[in-house]
């Protein structure tokens, strides 16, 4: 593959998933949301619902989220066999990229405009299931596909960075559209129906790969200058043997049910608590690209460890600040206290989705380096095994549980501890995760001296 060297090229590929990153907040936080008038004050319900009433069975439903998310997770180990070994005159990436474009594409259409029954039914909570599994197999495909790029358009630890930085502050305008125009959309009397076919557009920056993939046929291994593609059972084996990895995953995990319970039922928690959403997110992500420079600032000088600690720590604190909001009886008050939160958490949110990409694509790297087998997909498949188990825990059951049982002010508390176990777990990570992108640092050395 042809490596990207011009900053433009880097910046403009580092936004291809954009699109699709904001159809996957659109399913997680409004869509799935909009099948049950839980956890809604009556005056939002005819904006945020589809038809102002149960749709789907809450029981039923937060199990069916949790297994279509475990479906999600497993179906990335052959979705990223079928990448990494893929024989297409066309390369290994590109089609892979087309197949789970059309198919999420359709899944997100079927979503939004198909209903059943006009009532809570089996039938629909079925087939709700059925979409969301389609629509969550599909996204898994191109953007599994998409991040194991990051380990091939470039070549070097600095380039490499760079994307994932540049992605995260994709990551941010994602979310300022998700959680800010979105949410003023429907303030402005909007049907999350309309607003979803709005950004459905969006999804087609995922084609900008299409064009600056420069790959030659993958029907031989001669471009890809390795001495094996492993099978899918290789491939396997070979990620969970990198102990380092795994540990990445205990704390990952942890991380990722505490942001996503907090991303999944952040429009239900803003509608229960009488905080103006608009106004908090709006503050919160106008900083984050100051705070990310800042945690690359931090992460130069002590490193990735030290500055994981610091985010997580970060969230924790401004979720605390935001479940304490709760309790103030003045409107203006709560306000002013859930802004501060706001801002405590900008600190942590735009790091939290670059160790996403860069600590998996480094570690791929290494080991690529070691064992001489291109598998990078792999190791964000393994990644979304483990992150999809722990988001369909907090997406599907504690959601759809403090939703119908009217306890969606808990869901920062829950959120904040979550991270703050996660921080405890950092402690496990050795040094050769720790001081990834401390200046002057022998990443390669300290992994080797690591495995001995």
């Amino acid at each position: 593959m042809r490596k990207i060297k011009s900053r433009g090229g880097l910046i403009l590929y580092s936004f291809s998933g954009f699109g699709i990153n904001l159809l996957g907040v659109i399913m997680g936080t409004y869509l799935c949301s909009a099948l049950m008038i839980g956890g809604f004050e009556q005056a939002d319900i005819p904006f945020h619902t589809f038809a102002q009433k149960d749709l789907v069975i809450a029981a039923m439903w937060g199990v069916f989220v949790l297994i279509a998310k475990i479906i999600d997770g497993v179906i990335d180990i052959p979705m990223a066999a079928f990448t990494d070994k893929l024989k297409s005159k066309f390369g290994r990436r590109r089609p892979p990229i087309v197949i789970g474009l059309v198919f999420l594409i359709t899944a997100y259409l079927l979503f939004i405009l198909v209903i059943p029954n006009d009532f809570a039914s089996v039938l629909n909570t079925v087939y709700y299931w059925l979409i969301l599994t389609v629509f969550y197999s599909a996204y898994t495909l191109v953007m599994v596909t998409y991040y194991a790029t990051f380990t091939e358009i470039v070549d070097n630890e600095k380039d490499r960075t760079y994307i994932s930085n540049v992605k995260s502050i994709a990551d941010i305008i994602y979310f300022i559209v998700g959680y800010v125009l979105v949410a003023m959309m429907l303030s402005k009397g909007l049907n999350i129906k309309i607003v979803a076919l709005i950004v459905l557009p969006l999804s087609l920056t995922m084609l900008i790969p299409l064009f600056m993939i420069k790959e030659k046929s993958s029907k031989d291994n001669s471009e890809l200058n390795i001495e094996e593609q492993p099978n899918i059972l290789k491939s396997f084996v070979y990620t969970f043997k990198d102990k380092n990895f795994i540990l990445w995953m205990i704390v990952f995990s942890m991380m990722t049910f505490g942001l996503q319970l907090f991303l999944g039922g952040i429009n239900e928690f803003f509608s229960t608590t009488h905080i103006n959403m608009v106004i908090v997110m709006a503050i919160t992500f106008a900083l984050v690209p100051f705070t990310l420079m800042l945690a690359n600032f931090i992460k130069k000088k002590k490193g990735f460890g030290f500055m994981f600690k610091y985010i997580l720590v970060a969230f924790s604190v401004g979720m605390g600040i935001m479940f304490g909001a709760t309790y103030v009886e003045n409107d203006t008050v709560r306000l002013i206290l859930a802004i501060v939160a706001g801002l405590v958490c900008s600190l942590s949110i735009g790091s939290f989705f670059s160790v996403a990409y860069y600590i998996p694509s480094q570690l791929a790297v290494e080991d690529e380096r070691r064992t001489h087998v291109s598998h990078s997909a792999m190791y964000f498949a393994v990644q979304g095994l483990f992150s999809g188990v722990a988001a369909g825990l907090a997406t599907g059951v504690v959601l759809a549980t403090l939703k119908d049982y009217g306890l969606c002010k808990y869901i920062v508390l829950i959120s904040g501890t979550a991270c703050l176990v996660a921080f405890l777990t950092t402690f496990l990570l050795p040094k050769s995760i720790n001081s990834i992108g401390k200046k002057n640092y022998d990443y390669e050395k300290d992994n080797e001296s690591d495995a001995v």
